[in-house]
């Protein structure tokens, strides 16, 4: 039965990702703003399952390919549909973004996704161990903390009636999360080309 569990967490993550994103997607500023703080509850309610899984399937040797599979897409569904929910209209007040994050900024950060994707399905087809790196993991655990603060950066910023400071913060995040998420794909570029280079010598 518990070989069940960490497959069971997985799921409840991605009902919890589709919830946190429909919560989002009717909320507009200066209305049920209380939702603001409901959505960043359930996103750190998904994290913790997302440590908890992994960690059990490790503890109970219950690693499967349902897992393997579904727990990274669970992971990208909630953190990169927070991102593009965080850019939408939805944030924008006075002509400018609230919550910090600007459309171009979702675009590099999922860029960067789909190419460490791309470069360690190619390298794992080779044999070449490809598993996360400090970077990653670093990087990983910064949007985690990022995308609820906005929220909850947001919310004040509208209960302040418009405390510039609020969004001022948010901007900062925004900027952070997408500077260690570049800097933290160029460790697998750099494996990847290395890697290359040892396959065709």
């Amino acid at each position: 039965m518990k070989q069940h569990i960490p497959n069971a967490l997985t799921l409840a993550r991605l009902f919890g990702a589709g919830l946190f994103i429909a919560l989002l997607a009717v909320w507009s500023a200066g209305e049920n703003d209380t939702m603001l703080l409901v959505s960043a509850g359930v996103f750190i309610l998904a994290v913790i399952t997302d440590a908890l899984d992994g960690f059990l399937a490790r503890k109970w040797d219950a690693v499967s390919m349902f897992g393997r599979v579904m727990d990274p897409l669970a992971d990208k569904v909630i953190v990169l549909g927070g991102f593009v929910m965080l850019a939408s209209p939805a944030f924008e007040v006075e002509g400018r973004m609230i919550s910090g994050v600007y459309s171009w900024m979702v675009v590099v950060i999922i860029a960067r996704e789909l190419l460490v994707t791309a470069i360690r399905s190619v390298m794992e087809a080779r044999g070449v161990d490809f598993s996360a790196s400090l970077t990653g993991k670093l990087k990983m655990v910064l949007q985690s903390v990022a995308i609820p603060l906005a929220l909850v950066l947001t919310w004040l910023h509208l209960e302040s009636e418009g405390d510039s400071w609020y969004s001022g913060a948010n901007l900062g995040i925004a900027w952070a999360v997408v500077g260690v998420t570049v800097a933290s794909g160029i460790p697998y570029v750099t494996r990847a080309i290395r890697a290359s280079k040892q396959l065709t010598d």
